[in-house]
């Protein structure tokens, strides 16, 4: 009796965290639609304000080694399967933030060279702000900060003018700009 009300316990408190999970990442700001840019995508329902939180980015608080795990889990199941691909975010230097959860309405947002949201860590959660003032009807997106090293795995398809071709971090821009000449004048 002693291990079924142990396991009972278990099992109320996980759902009680689930719960509460979902309700983090519930907001009145933002919905899903599909979008041009991939597939879903998540949009204003009103006009946002520069530096409002619009939702938080839930998940299951992970370390570095079971990121990487997991990471290549979901990266072969996305090649296999066509699925999107990995929701993990980076929240230190020691934990990531595993946000592959159905109800995680922020993993939908999608990257843009011009964003118009940005990440804020909190501890170990994360926060979408706005990074300007949004109109209602707006897609919503941030800049993924994918390394520079991975650039040819992460095509972009946000088509904004100043759009590089490829999801990598601004600041890494002028690197990526170097290694696309050197495989062009490699090939030729």
């Amino acid at each position: 009796m002693g291990k079924s009300k142990s396991k009972a316990e278990k099992s109320a408190k996980l759902i009680r965290k689930m719960k509460k999970m979902w309700e983090q990442a519930q907001s009145d700001l933002c919905e899903v639609r599909n979008s041009e840019i991939h597939g879903r995508g998540v949009y204003a329902t009103r006009a946002i304000k520069k530096e409002e939180k619009i939702i938080e980015y839930v998940g299951e608080l992970i370390d570095k080694a079971e990121s990487e795990r997991r990471a290549h889990i979901q990266a072969e199941r996305a090649e296999k399967h066509g699925d999107a691909a990995v929701y993990i975010f980076t929240v230190d230097d020691e934990h990531d933030l595993d946000g592959n959860l159905p109800w995680n309405t922020a993993r939908l947002i999608n990257h843009s060279c011009e964003p118009n949201c940005e990440a804020w860590i909190d501890g170990t959660r994360i926060f979408i702000h706005a990074l300007r003032n949004i109109k209602k009807g707006d897609e919503l997106s941030f800049d993924y900060g994918f390394d520079v090293d991975t650039w040819e795995e992460h095509p972009c398809l946000c088509g904004k003018k100043s759009c590089v071709g490829h999801i990598v971090s601004r600041s890494q821009w002028p690197e990526l700009e170097k290694k696309k000449a050197a495989k062009k004048s490699a090939a030729r």
